[in-house]
């Protein structure tokens, strides 16, 4: 073959091959572009509502952590359609979860205790007593039944996670995880349960527990709920406006609630 011939054939080959070397180049680019926008419209969704403003965290004792702490300004969050979504909180002192033939009822009466107990269906049949504490919340999680108790009250804290067999309505449980500590908040997240307690926060796994934040200055802020949108978007509220956690990181921002009014 002579060079003539080789040289037609080499340019025929490059402009039918798929992935010539402009193409590839094109197809990076396109690619690189689209990683870049879904990226984009994924933060672009964290939008926090202009009411809270991003603000130094208080020093525990502080002049301003008092000051939050004396308003009653309880902030929830939820996500909703991937936005962060805020309201005011309201606060119950009990919690169920429906079994096939009946309920368990969690009672939490603060510093007066509480209990949990299971109630049958069937009117004619007692309820069940099943054990002594503040509990705070009842769920499922990977097949089986949780349930969070504690309480914070004149400097003590104390608190746990535990999981609850209820066989055969021959109802056990079992302490999973013990915070030594309140827990006032949890949101489960993939194969993790986020626990966030009177003054630290947790991660959940495997039935092993991670400190995440300690001595955090939400103390005596009353953590109420938590809502997350990835690991590094995970947020949560308090009294006084909200906090956004990235647990990979391990860092907290704090925005103040502050009403349109008062800025």
């Amino acid at each position: 073959m002579n060079s003539e011939s080789m040289d037609r054939n080499i340019h025929v080959i490059s402009i039918l091959h798929p992935f010539s070397t402009n193409m590839k180049s094109t197809y990076l680019v396109a690619m690189m572009i689209t990683f870049l926008l879904c990226t984009s419209c994924h933060e672009s969704s964290i939008v926090i509502p202009k009411e809270f403003v991003e603000s130094v965290p208080p020093k525990i004792h502080s002049d301003e952590w008092h000051h939050l702490n004396y308003t009653m300004n309880d902030c929830s969050v939820s996500i909703n359609n991937g936005s962060l979504d805020v309201k005011k909180v309201v606060y119950g002192n009990g919690c169920e979860f429906k079994l096939p033939k009946g309920r368990l009822i969690g009672i939490n009466k603060g510093e007066w205790g509480g209990s949990l107990s299971y109630k049958p269906d069937d009117s004619t049949q007692k309820t069940i007593g099943i054990q002594s504490g503040n509990i705070k919340f009842i769920f499922s999680f990977q097949g089986k039944i949780y349930f969070l108790e504690g309480s914070a009250h004149l400097g003590m804290r104390r608190g746990a996670l535990s999981e609850i067999d209820t066989t055969n309505s021959i109802f056990t449980t079992n302490m999973v995880v013990n915070f030594h500590d309140a827990p006032n908040a949890y949101a489960i997240y993939e194969d993790k349960i986020l626990i966030a307690t009177s003054e630290n926060f947790f991660v959940v796994k495997n039935r092993n527990h991670e400190l995440v934040f300690k001595d955090a200055f939400w103390s005596c802020l009353y953590p109420n709920s938590i809502a997350v949108l990835d690991e590094k978007n995970v947020f949560m509220g308090i009294r006084g406006g909200i906090v956004k956690l990235d647990i990979p990181a391990k860092t907290m921002k704090f925005y103040k609630y502050i009403p349109s009014t008062n800025k």
